[in-house]
């Protein structure tokens, strides 16, 4: 079938154009994308900052209806609402364990745009396109195998409100709710307040955190990660953030979840915990020519550096969870997004990338 999609050719550039999009195969379900979110890891791959095939078609964020489906896929049915998440192959010891966010085969089918059988879905003039995270959902549709579609009981209103739950927000409240997994009463800091941190400031409120302290130089950001349930606001431009956590926590904070990528920043996530802290790294897409080198002493105050992806979840069950959160009042992701039409796909860009909008969304209707 013809479908309406932004096709990067090079590095760098999008056009919005007409490709062919293959009818699903076996495990396959074909979507008609009702939105779909712009992640920081979509410029990374667009820029490639990230190892992506060219050409390609971006986007892994996205939300529709499902409208037909593969041979054998008895867990998904045409009219179902389904956030799209990312892909597993399902056979390797970590997807049969659980444990899809590990999969041998992560890197492939994050960035290659290839599926589980090595071949790609969209094309145009016999060229093939890869789907970048197994979706491409800067599309009117697309192909994904059923274990990156997530069926939820919401309304369309509601559905396209939740387009990071696949990624961003997942990743976030992910890194706190199943990673770090903090004690009711403890502190956590959140260095980075864009969508996943915005998300695991969310999360930490409902573990029942006694102190969250939000970290960016941004005023509206701080102000906003307030209403997420930060009780502490640090502009990292004011003040020296380190020395201001120690000080009001006596020591030091339990976790944090460090979501910039930018060394300086992870060093500062490490050195704020106390004795016994725990840090979670969740962040992809910092300065690449940057070497990572680590100041804190982490064996004296056994302290833990972790690095997970896509907050340690296993979407099929994390995603509904988070849903529920979201229909509770308890994760109020709408309160970060901000919509677009398709055509001004550029402009989501550019103000993901100015911090205008923290979770641009692109409206495909």
């Amino acid at each position: 079938m013809q479908v309406k999609a932004a096709v990067a050719h090079v590095p760098g550039k999008m056009v919005i154009e007409n490709v062919e999009l293959a009818a699903p195969k076996a495990t396959e379900v074909c979507v008609r994308i009702l939105a779909a979110g712009v992640c920081h890891t979509d410029s990374a791959g667009l820029n490639a900052v990230v190892p992506v095939t060219f050409p390609a078609i971006f986007g892994h964020e996205g939300v529709g209806v499902v409208e037909s489906v593969g041979v054998g896929v008895d867990t998904l049915a045409p009219g179902d609402r389904v956030i799209l998440s990312f892909p597993s192959c399902g056979h390797c010891k970590y997807c049969i364990g659980g444990q899809p966010y590990a999969c041998d085969e992560l890197n492939r089918l994050f960035f290659d745009g290839s599926y589980k059988d090595g071949t790609r879905r969209f094309s145009k003039d016999g060229e093939d396109i890869s789907s970048f995270f197994g979706q491409g959902s800067f599309a009117d549709h697309v192909v994904v195998d059923a274990r990156n579609a997530v069926k939820v009981d919401v309304s369309d209103e509601d559905l396209v409100k939740l387009c990071s739950l696949g990624c961003g927000v997942q990743t976030g409240a992910g890194a706190v709710l199943n990673t770090l997994v903090p004690r009711p009463g403890s502190t956590l800091a959140v260095f980075g307040c864009g969508g996943v941190g915005m998300a695991a400031i969310m999360a930490a409120k409902i573990r029942g955190c006694s102190r969250i302290f939000a970290v960016d130089v941004v005023p509206s950001r701080l102000e906003l990660a307030r209403e997420c349930g930060a009780t502490d606001l640090i502009n990292g431009k004011e003040v020296d953030a380190v020395a201001a956590i120690k000080e009001l926590t006596g020591g030091g904070c339990n976790y944090s979840v460090e979501c910039t990528g930018v060394p300086m920043l992870i060093n500062q996530a490490l050195s704020c915990l106390c004795r016994l802290g725990r840090c979670c790294l969740v962040s992809v897409t910092g300065d690449a020519e940057v070497p990572i080198a680590l100041e804190p002493q982490l064996m004296n105050p056994s302290v833990s550096l972790i690095g997970v992806t896509e907050g340690g979840a296993n979407p099929q069950t994390f995603i509904p969870q988070l849903v529920h959160f979201f229909k509770e009042g308890r994760l109020p992701v709408d309160k970060l997004v901000k919509f677009y039409k398709f055509d001004d796909i550029d402009t989501a860009f550019e103000d993901s990338h100015a911090g205008v909008t923290i979770k641009p969304i692109l409206l495909m209707d």
